[in-house]
């Protein structure tokens, strides 16, 4: 029984995706009466204003309930060209066309993962800017760069870098105090 929900939000349809399998680390690594659910968004359609104004799609409703409905999300997200992914950002600018728009007041954790040095920060930093312009209510810290990836995931997409996975739990842990405490 979670009394505590986050929703997952991947930046990377790859099957074999380090940011997915960073994810399902943070999934095993709640803390007590909470629970990562991981969203796909490979459904999200490519947006496109003329399709919102006809009506939202089922796939954007649909994820953007869950948003809402969670206390908090949990992105990983890879870095494409020294910025946030195509699919990623077209999620983000479906939902936020949402009335009412789910990242309105959410708490949000941002991780990344990349075979890179940097692990994914420019990524990142982007992310929060887009998510100040939402009114999200991004958590700081701890910050999750996971650098050198393919040395701290095993072939089956495991992380077994047990100083990556402290960090992980540390920031679910950050989010749900920092969720607790925006709830009042």
């Amino acid at each position: 029984m979670s009394d505590f929900t986050i929703v997952g939000l991947c930046g990377s349809l790859r099957r074999g995706s380090f940011n997915m399998a960073a994810l399902r680390a943070a999934a095993d690594l709640v803390p007590e009466g909470a629970v990562i659910e991981i969203a796909g968004i490979g459904d999200i359609p490519l947006y496109d204003d003329d399709v919102r104004a006809t009506g939202m799609p089922e796939p954007v409703l649909t994820l953007a309930a869950r948003v809402a409905a969670a206390d908090a999300v949990l992105i990983a997200t890879p870095e494409y060209n020294y910025s946030i992914p195509g699919v990623l950002k077209n999620t983000i600018d479906w939902l936020s066309r949402c009335d009412p728009q789910p990242f309105k007041g959410k708490p949000v954790a941002i991780m990344g993962a990349s075979p890179g040095m940097i692990g994914t920060a420019r990524a990142q930093y982007d992310l929060r800017k887009v998510f100040v312009f939402l009114d999200a209510h991004v958590l700081n810290k701890p910050e999750i760069m996971i650098g050198g990836a393919a040395q701290k995931f095993d072939g089956g997409g495991v992380l077994v870098d047990p100083v990556t996975r402290q960090f992980i739990g540390q920031q679910i842990i950050a989010l749900r105090d920092w969720a607790r405490r925006l709830q009042g």
